[in-house]
């Protein structure tokens, strides 16, 4: 690739990251499309390149968060212990036993749309009775595993899937996105050496495209600094609306390109 395209990726993982960042979202469920549409990386390498971006994209907004204290508690452990294996699981499933990627995208709009529709809804009209109550450590921990798998499948990052999901079940935005975020980095690193592993038993496109990998992350990079520090200066209406309309965008844009 020129460095026009590295330019034009640079510039597209910054300003999906600065978006993402404070509601706790990767980016990398928005790259994903991007990757395949315009940039024409090949299946699955689509899937470790998504994860290459998260490991470099990652610390940026964990930094900032790291900063003020936001990733300590024990939902950051619950949610990063969970997904750990799940990854490892999902990158053996994505190489050996994938199911059809217009299933996962149907799937991933069936949730999303509705999810993301759902929470603008609740947030600009909530209900009378008092905020829903917070899932239980072992609900939590569970979500992770699942969400753990799918990240490890297809390289979306977890928060994508998390967030929406625990901010509607009444968890604070500026309590989750941190967390989402810190599992969808550790994931990221774990599934990234899995499939460097696989690579070497396996033919096909299995490694990353490691130029566009790393000139999105570093793009992501900063954009995530810059949304994490954003963040703070946001009411929780904003955030809860900015997670809303992210879901819901993902969701129609996954069911467009499922049924195109």
């Amino acid at each position: 690739m020129d460095w026009q395209t590295g330019l034009g990726a640079l510039a597209t993982g910054l300003l999906i990251a600065v978006l993402t960042a404070p509601v706790g979202v990767s980016g990398a469920v928005f790259l994903l499309p991007v990757q395949l549409s315009v940039f024409n990386v090949p299946s699955p390498a689509v899937t470790p390149t998504n994860l290459l971006f998260n490991v470099v994209a990652g610390p940026g907004a964990l930094l900032r968060y790291r900063r003020h204290g936001s990733l300590r508690g024990p939902l950051v452990r619950r949610l990063v212990l969970g997904t750990l294996p799940g990854v490892v699981a999902g990158a053996v499933i994505r190489v050996f036993a994938l199911p059809g990627p217009a299933v996962f995208r149907l799937l991933v709009a069936a949730l999303l749309l509705p999810l993301g529709l759902w929470l603008c809804f609740r947030t600009l009209r909530p209900a009378r009775h008092d905020r829903a109550a917070e899932p239980s450590p072992r609900t939590v921990t569970g979500l992770a595993v699942a969400v753990g798998v799918v990240g490890g499948i297809y390289g979306i990052g977890g928060g994508s899937l998390l967030g929406p999901i625990l901010v509607g079940r009444g968890m604070p935005v500026a309590r989750v996105a941190p967390a989402a975020l810190a599992s969808t980095f550790a994931t990221s690193v774990v599934g990234s050496a899995t499939y460097a592993l696989l690579s070497l038993a396996e033919s096909g496109d299995i490694s990353p495209d490691w130029f566009l990998g790393l000139a999105c992350g570093v793009g992501g990079l900063i954009g995530g600094y810059l949304g994490a520090r954003l963040q703070p200066r946001l009411p929780e209406t904003a955030l809860r609306l900015l997670l809303g309309a992210l879901a819901a965008s993902v969701g129609v844009l996954y069911a467009a390109a499922a049924l195109a």
